[in-house]
């Protein structure tokens, strides 16, 4: 029980880089904009994060130019899919690779640059306490998974209770009602992309100051972005399945690292500690259930069927009909 409790805490603290970025994504996209850019967006944001937190000695400092850089790099996708009309699949792409070889390039050596201030981790007390659930979700956690959980609610309550919830439904359902009710559905999909870059940054962020604290390099994602993109789909674009799915594949991320060793869980001899060809499959596993995702997702029968918002991926025209 106590192996188990373990890999769920640790679940728990990698699930929250998945918990920002999927929310983030699932924002965008129920505006109507698809952005595949994850990837490079949570690389900008890890890369800015270690860069000023080293420069400043202040973590925050760190936090907040991640979130920023994220969300000005994303304001390039919003302004190639919005205003120009691209086609949004090509241009996620692009700023994957874009944020990418940007990160890289200007975190060259940044693992080397020396120790980093890390975010405050602490337990709450009495929910500590609880059996089973305080050791895993409220003992020794960083400060960055328990603002995760505020957001669950708060990004469900604001999809589904307010009126600016109701306006970016709108917009991603039938943009050409939201207009004839003087809705700025340009302006709002360009807000919800920055909103989206924002947490795909404090996702990075988690990473380089929380989770796996003292080091940046390209492999520091290591394609969870890709990842927090099939899980928008696999929670049918509702935050409470998204943290659900973002927490079961960090414990997943975690277990996969723990039954590679010589013992398994019971401390039973593990049989398949010798075959290397194992633990490569074991760390596919999760990449292959995002693929398989996101095919499914891309038919347009299934899309509908799991409540894809109707305007996902099309530019809003003024005037043309059928939006």
């Amino acid at each position: 029980m106590d192996a188990l409790i373990i890999i769920f805490q640790a679940g728990v603290a990698s699930g929250t880089v998945l918990l920002f970025a999927t929310i983030g994504e699932l924002l965008t996209e129920r505006s109507g904009v698809l952005n595949l850019g994850l990837e490079g967006m949570m690389l900008i944001g890890a890369m800015s994060a270690f860069s000023v937190a080293i420069a400043t000695g202040n973590p925050w400092l760190g936090v907040l130019a991640a979130m920023l850089a994220a969300g000005l790099i994303s304001q390039i996708h919003a302004f190639i899919t919005v205003t120009l009309q691209a086609d949004q699949v090509v241009s996620g792409l692009s700023l994957t690779l874009l944020g990418t070889g940007i990160s890289l390039v200007l975190g060259e050596g940044l693992s080397k640059a020396g120790t980093v201030s890390l975010l405050p981790r602490f337990s709450i007390p009495l929910l500590a306490q609880i059996p089973i659930i305080g050791p895993i979700f409220f003992t020794d956690q960083s400060i960055l998974v328990y603002i995760g959980y505020l957001l669950i609610p708060a990004a469900w309550y604001y999809i589904n209770r307010t009126r600016p919830g109701l306006h970016l439904r709108s917009i991603g359902e039938y943009p050409a009602a939201a207009d004839s009710l003087g809705i700025n559905v340009n302006r709002l999909r360009y807000f919800y992309v920055f909103v989206g870059g924002v947490l795909a940054g404090l996702a990075g962020a988690t990473i380089s100051l929380a989770v796996a604290p003292g080091w940046f390099s390209e492999l520091t994602t290591g394609g969870q972005g890709w990842i927090a993109i099939g899980l928008v789909i696999f929670a049918q674009w509702d935050p409470l399945r998204a943290a659900f799915g973002a927490y079961a594949f960090g414990a997943l991320r975690r277990l996969i690292l723990d039954i590679q060793g010589p013992t398994m869980l019971l401390g039973m001899p593990n049989p398949f500690y010798y075959n290397p060809y194992w633990g490569f499959f074991l760390q596919m596993l999760p990449y292959a259930f995002t693929i398989i995702v996101l095919i499914i997702g891309s038919r347009e029968a299934m899309r509908k069927r799991l409540g894809a918002p109707a305007a996902l991926g099309n530019p809003y025209i003024r005037g043309e009909r059928g939006q």
